[in-house]
């Protein structure tokens, strides 16, 4: 079995907690292991037998053109869908779905996971579920929502309990569900929730709701540390990611095992003496200076430029980032254009791009 034809991925947040990163690019098409992050996420749903894949985007379509023609060779239509007015996190999703007559998967555009999504559709046809929610346990349930289970069947939903009021459930909502064709249709145009309204409706009226707990890997990627943490994820192996697999092996390409692991994309420069640790992914037209030490776990995209002697590790070099001469930069996050100067040392630091970056100096 595979999945619906038509997938939908939320993507319209605003992405506040990643500023100023995401100032310059949405949350969701951030530079993630070898692609913008919602191309690594439809290609894993294409691999399980999707072949439309709509994007709900906020009011300015722009930013997530670029996914049509990418994704195109992979054998997918990705089409968006515009919020002109915020519609929360299911309002545009039932614009989309509208007259669609076979169930649809739907995932939030934030989220890292090794989901199953084939497993998913399938227990949600097998239990003639309205609709069937991905959960995934958390120690602390007090700021989420919990899914109360009974074997399968979710029952209730109890909004952040205190640690111990719930004893024996301890799965949230993770962010992937499959949505029977006509399932919100009752549901009126305009702002609309899955978590407040939507699923809490559907159980009030009588429709059953199946949950299927989700035991891999599962991180949302809305804060600098999170983010880092699922970069790491990927660089580890931790998960297939069609973007990352797809980039060839320097170490092999240049018959240095020192380098091996270190994945590139075309045009990339490394200086001869430069020190590369793997896990790193160097995007296209990505230099290397000399004496440079880069990794573990640094990702830079196109056109970013690590310079001589300078040192980064758990690092994101958006596109066109520079790191100066002798800067150490760690568990950073770099946006399009930011610029490290010489000598500086940062750490954990989010930084926005140089208003007076005139091109790589």
């Amino acid at each position: 079995m595979s999945v619906p034809s038509t997938a939908l991925i939320v993507a319209g947040g605003r992405g506040t907690r990643l500023l100023p990163l995401a100032a310059s690019v949405p949350k969701p098409m951030l530079p993630f292991c070898g692609a913008p992050f919602l191309a690594g996420l439809a290609r894993r749903l294409g691999a399980a037998g999707a072949r439309r894949v709509g994007l709900i985007v906020g009011a300015d379509t722009a930013p997530f053109a670029p996914l049509v023609e990418l994704l195109a060779p992979h054998g997918l239509e990705v089409f968006l869908v515009p919020e002109p007015t915020p519609l929360d996190t299911a309002g545009g999703v039932r614009a989309a779905t509208v007259g669609l007559d076979e169930p649809v998967l739907v995932l939030n555009g934030d989220v890292l996971s090794d989901l199953d999504v084939t497993a998913l559709v399938a227990r949600h046809d097998a239990t003639g579920a309205a609709a069937t929610i991905s959960l995934t346990r958390v120690p602390d349930t007090s700021t989420f929502g919990v899914c109360v289970l009974e074997d399968e069947r979710i029952v209730a939903f109890v909004e952040k309990p205190a640690p111990g009021t719930l004893p024996g459930h301890d799965t949230v909502n993770a962010g992937a569900y499959v949505l029977s064709a006509g399932a919100l249709e009752r549901f009126a145009d305009g702002p609309l929730s899955f978590e407040r309204e939507v699923f809490p409706t559907l159980l009030e009226s009588g429709e059953r709701l199946t949950g299927v707990v989700h035991e891999g890997v599962w991180t949302d990627l809305g804060t600098p540390e999170r983010f880092l943490a699922g970069q790491r994820l990927v660089l580890d192996g931790a998960m297939p990611w069609p973007p990352f697999d797809d980039l060839a092996d320097l170490g092999t390409l240049t018959g240095r095992p020192a380098w091996a692991g270190v994945r590139v994309g075309t045009d990339v420069s490394v200086a001869p003496d430069a020190r590369l640790d793997a896990p790193v992914v160097l995007g296209d037209r990505v230099s290397v200076g000399s004496g440079a030490a880069v990794g573990p776990h640094v990702v830079a995209a196109a056109g970013a430029w690590i310079a001589d002697a300078a040192d980064v590790s758990d690092t994101l070099l958006c596109e066109a980032a520079l790191v100066a001469q002798r800067a150490v930069v760690a568990e950073a996050l770099l946006a399009p254009g930011a610029r490290v100067v010489p000598g500086a040392s940062v750490r954990g630091v989010v930084a926005g791009p140089d208003p007076d970056a005139g091109g790589q100096g």
